[in-house]
């Protein structure tokens, strides 16, 4: 786990390594880094390596193939998480900020796995494996509507 910005506020380590066991599909250990941004460093990245030049809620870069060893965990990759962007959007739609950070955290580990939301059937399919690991952890919906 690391923290571009103060720990102070944001979800515990905890928190988002539960959540990223629980997103791990495959056989065996897995290794990921999640990063905890601030604005400024989530719209650097989302600008260098998308495009965009706004921060986003998560990113996903995944490990090439080469890097892993047999023998040792997958090496998956990297999530980046950007919290003021995150907390603005709890807030807006009335989600606990603690389940939010862990519903993109699932998010980023499914993207680091394969799986995307391109099409409907994808996000349909990737949004049914999301309310799976969530709800096992204990969490609500994030697709139901708020009022």
């Amino acid at each position: 786990m690391q923290y571009g910005l103060s720990r102070a506020g944001w979800p515990a380590p905890a928190t988002l390594h539960r959540a990223v066991r629980a997103a791990w599909r495959g056989p065996g250990a897995a290794q990921v880094v999640v990063r905890i941004v601030d604005a400024r460093e989530g719209l650097r990245l989302n600008r260098d390596f998308r495009g965009r030049e706004r921060p986003t809620n998560v990113l996903s870069f995944p490990a090439p193939p080469e890097a892993n060893v047999p023998g040792r965990p997958v090496l998956l990759g990297d999530i980046v998480l950007c919290a003021p962007v995150l907390a603005e959007e709890a807030g807006a739609q009335g989600k606990d900020l603690r389940a939010h950070f862990a519903h993109m955290a699932v998010h980023g580990m499914l993207h680091l796995q394969g799986l995307d939301h391109r099409t409907r059937e994808e996000a349909e399919a990737m949004e049914t494996i999301e309310r799976q690991i969530l709800g096992g952890l204990g969490y609500p919906d994030p697709y139901a509507e708020t009022c």
